[in-house]
């Protein structure tokens, strides 16, 4: 039966106490009536089903925007008034916007029907005295589990038997090697990763069998508790989301706003007829209807560029959202290191050496205090390597350049270590024959190999295990070329300070046995051996990952480490990633002893976050994003979705990841690899500065537009450009030019600005501005080239096949000013252009030399044909404009960086 609120936890309990709470007996288990009683009462062993909107719903639901719907309302008003193609285009673009996020969204639910499918279909369960195999749903608390390698844990258990049993708990914990299993309990404190009598469901048993009893099932398991967190996270909005919205209230407001105005205006002051002024006060004041296009356009440029660099993107809105990105809270085994144990010291009483080389290839050397060291010079070395690979299962395999290790990860760093000794396993081993083993077991914590080969014929054992068990075990140690009495204090102190280094200690020891001796049991090597040293492990940061983070730390990026490793390791590895200075570490312990309100100023100071469970974790993000920090969390286990789906951006790992973790994140990363995730901030940054560049090319070329009726409306004279010009000008010029956009690189400089602010408006005071500079200037441009025309004479369709040619040319020369946001434009590198650029000028080019010449087209949209001489002139505007907006930018960018240096200089100042 499930315990109660205030009864003892079931791990700080002995098994037969469990049993009496649970009213079971180990060898005859539940009979099959009160299976099905209890099964009644608790219900079945599997997770709550997951309530889904249907597919109907979650389509109409991406038409719930307010820009959506101003767009739908110019369609509307675009077919009263006759303009069908203006409607069926912007018809096209919203189903096109809305089909892109029904195929993109809803996917995260599905975390929780990853975390169910974490539960095998089936068990072997002790009933009536029978072993019987089961459903999985029908275990029932007071069950007797039976566990053997391969099979998954079906409920949370209360370990009753247990022989070498070792679980891989690392989707569940974030450890990452398999923990050993006993069936002592552990005190009632004890933190989820190092409760060693229990075994969790949908854990792995990675070998060992054992017998558990039911404790938890279904929503009341580890596992469960995980599901429930999921459930409770709200769905957030991405930062571009929440900027479009707020950019869409606005843009609505301005546009209805605008084009009351002049309707009423043209029909009640200037007289105009109320169908030419709804077309004329439409046109100027309608919304872009190509900018979400572009904007998705832009978004799925930026989905295949970070597929390139092994983030594969899974809802559309993530890719900008990386680029405000100011803190990265990251797992540290296989994302932040390698994911390989690497022996890097080996402790003898002559002191401590260090070694070099890291993962499995078996290269690196040996150094005391800096100064390099000859294995063959050192006979606690030597013999340490020879210690490290006879007393050992594991094997190292060389395939395409790249090492491996096929058994434990452990034994396989120390089958390297020795390698890098200058031995040959495959040699030693038949050298020294292993003739009988002692298999490491949980509960004498040691393995030892009989060998014989010895000139003198005698037999040895090399024992292997917890430094504390080893210790036990010996009485003498191996000091240079001799044996001496064992100093057990010395070297207790010598495993407590390589342990506060972060790594992870096994002992190696030696005993010769009588000549003929054959068997080898725990009696002959519990005493009387001879310590030869201890070796630490490390699981070793990987090498870009150092570059990555430097990166970061330039971008302004925040990056915390949260892991369910040990405090100790996880801070050695922040120190060598250089994540801080100094590394400040808090443990899950001390986070719940941190009240909700103290934690977000806590949290950003610290820079480690060790021995977490899945609500530490959440808490974490939680409390991050109180202070508007935009988040991304990694994360590979079902331990890591709560935390996942909660963060502005999930990050989950491809290759060692679980189901639950990918479908809770919106990116998943291809390789497991930090810099891989830096690579898509650089992306994602890039991704937003180029939608800024199409809202700021959009807006004032289509307010010069508008800026140029407005003012013949205003001053009563005649229209520069007939209603179907400017549709032939935004037809144009809104695919082939502001497309290009959207395939701009990264700008230099990218990753030295500190990240976006959640909160900052798309439109800034910046680009409010510029609408207007640029407006004004497209206005004067058009003005000037109609009375130019009118003026020498031309007729009312020439001046306006003049207007025409010179909006689009205007449009094109602000273009090659706008792809440089931070920079200027005015460099053969600006002007070059990229091949999209060129492309999409060329075309429009091209379209306009049609729109002029060509008669079919002349027939169409009233124009005529235009001089050579004219055509420069168009040019020479053009060339005028970019010049003076360049002129603008140079000048705001002078001013903006006296205000940055302002504040700079003060605090220099005060400082000194």
């Amino acid at each position: 039966m499930q315990p109660s609120a205030d009864a003892p936890l079931p791990f700080a309990q002995t098994a037969a106490e469990v049993m009496a709470a649970q009213q079971v007996a180990l060898d005859s288990g539940l009979s099959a009536t009160e299976a099905a009683s209890r099964r009644e009462r608790y219900g079945p062993n599997r997770l709550p089903d997951v309530e889904h909107r249907g597919a109907i719903m979650r389509f109409l639901l991406q038409f719930h925007n307010l820009l959506i719907y101003v767009l739908i309302g110019a369609a509307v008003l675009a077919a009263a008034i006759g303009n069908l193609i203006d409607a069926a285009v912007i018809v096209a673009v919203v189903v096109l916007n809305a089909i892109v996020g029904f195929i993109q969204e809803g996917r995260a639910e599905r975390a929780l029907e990853a975390i169910r499918g974490m539960i095998d279909p089936h068990a072997a369960v002790i009933r009536d005295g029978q072993r019987v195999d089961v459903a999985a749903e029908d275990i029932v608390p007071g069950d007797l589990v039976l566990l053997e390698p391969g099979t998954r844990v079906p409920a949370d258990l209360r370990l009753a038997r247990a022989r070498n049993l070792r679980i891989d708990e690392a989707a569940l914990t974030g450890e990452s090697l398999p923990v050993d299993k006993a069936i002592r309990p552990v005190p009632q404190e004890t933190v989820l990763a190092d409760r060693t009598s229990m075994a969790f469901s949908g854990t792995f048993v990675a070998n060992g069998t054992a017998t558990g009893i039911a404790v938890a099932t279904g929503p009341e398991s580890e596992l469960g508790r995980i599901s429930a967190l999921v459930g409770t996270v709200e769905k957030l909005t991405t930062p571009l989301i929440r900027r479009m919205d707020q950019f869409a209230r606005l843009l609505t407001v301005f546009i209805l706003a605008a084009c009351a105005a002049v309707f009423l205006f043209a029909v009640y002051v200037r007289d105009y007829p109320w169908q030419e002024a709804s077309w004329s006060s439409g046109l100027p004041s309608r919304p872009p209807r190509g900018l979400p296009a572009v904007m998705t356009i832009a978004l799925a440029v930026g989905v295949q560029r970070m597929a390139d660099r092994n983030a594969i993107i899974r809802r559309l809105p993530a890719v900008e959202t990386l680029g405000s990105v100011s803190v990265i809270c990251s797992d540290k085994t296989g994302t932040l290191t390698r994911n390989e144990m690497t022996v890097r010291s080996v402790v003898t009483p002559e002191g401590v050496l260090d070694v070099s080389g890291v993962g499995y290839r078996p290269q690196g050397g040996f150094t005391d205090n800096g100064a390099p060291v000859q294995p063959g010079s050192n006979t606690a070395l030597t013999e340490a390597a020879r210690a490290a690979i006879l007393c050992n299962d594991a094997e190292l395999q060389h395939s395409d350049d790249d090492w491996s290790a096929h058994g434990d990860p452990m034994e396989g760093a120390l089958v390297c270590f020795g390698m890098k000794a200058g031995f040959d396993p495959a040699l030693l081993r038949k050298q020294l024959p292993r003739t009988d083993e002692i298999p490491f077991d949980t509960e004498h914590r040691f393995m030892a190999t009989l060998h014989h080969g010895h000139e003198d014929g005698s037999a040895i054992a090399y024992i292997k295990g917890a430094p504390e068990q080893i210790l036990s075990m010996c009485d003498r140690q191996l000091d240079q070329d001799q044996i001496a009495p064992l100093d057990a204090e010395d070297w207790h102190e010598k495993t407590a300070f390589t342990a506060r280094h972060g790594q992870r200690m096994l002992a190696l020891a030696m005993k010769r046995l009588p000549k003929g001796t054959q068997d080898l049991s725990v009696s002959d090597v519990s005493q009387g051996a001879v310590l030869i040293g201890l070796v630490g492990f490390i699981d070793p940061p990987r090498e870009e990952v150092l570059s990555a983070i430097g990166e970061c730390r330039t971008a302004g990026i925040d990056v915390k480490m949260i892991t369910g490793d040990h405090a100790a390791t996880a801070t050695a590895i922040a120190r060598e990633l250089a994540l801080a200075p100094e590394p400040q570490t808090l443990t899950g312990d001390q986070l719940d002893d941190i009240d909700d309100t103290d934690l977000p100023d806590i949290v950003r100071t610290m820079t480690v976050f060790a021995r977490t469970t899945p609500a530490h974790k959440l808490r974490l993000v939680r409390a991050l994003q109180i202070d508007q920090d935009v988040t991304a969390m990694t994360g590979d286990g079902v331990n890591d979705a709560p935390a996942l789906k909660q963060a502005d951006v999930g990050v989950a790992m491809g290759r060692k990841g679980t189901d639950a973790a990918k479908e809770a994140a919106e990116i998943v990363l291809a390789d497991d690899n930090f810099a891989s995730i830096v690579a898509a901030i650089r992306e994602g940054r890039t991704v937003y500065d180029n939608i800024r560049k199409v809202i700021a090319w959009t807006l004032p070329t289509n307010g010069g537009e508008g800026a140029t009726l407005i003012g013949a409306i205003a001053f009563g004279l005649t229209l520069p450009m007939t209603a179907i010009q400017i549709l032939w000008i935004n037809m144009v010029t809104a695919v082939a030019l502001g497309l290009t956009l959207a395939f701009e690189p990264t700008e230099p400089g990218t990753m030295t600005r500190p990240p976006r602010k959640a909160t900052e408006s798309l439109l800034s005071g910046t680009l409010l501005w510029r609408i207007c500079f640029v407006s004004i200037l497209f206005a004067i441009g058009a003005f000037g080239i109609f009375f130019y025309a009118i003026e020498r004479g031309q007729s009312v369709d020439m001046a306006r096949t003049m207007v025409v040619n010179t909006l689009v040319v205007m449009e094109i020369a602000y273009l090659f000013s706008v792809r440089f946001v931070y920079s200027g434009s005015l460099t053969w590198r600006g002007m070059l252009g990229t091949p999209a650029v060129l492309i999409g000028v060329g075309i429009t080019v091209l379209a306009q030399f049609a729109f002029t010449y060509l008669p079919a087209l002349q027939s169409i949209f009233a124009t005529e044909p235009v001089a050579w001489q004219d055509g420069l002139l168009i040019v020479g505007i053009g060339a005028a404009l970019l010049i003076l907006v360049e002129l603008e930018k140079s000048i705001f960018g002078f001013f903006a960086r006296r205000r940055t240096a302002a504040p700079k200089t003060a605090a220099s100042e005060t400082a000194a």
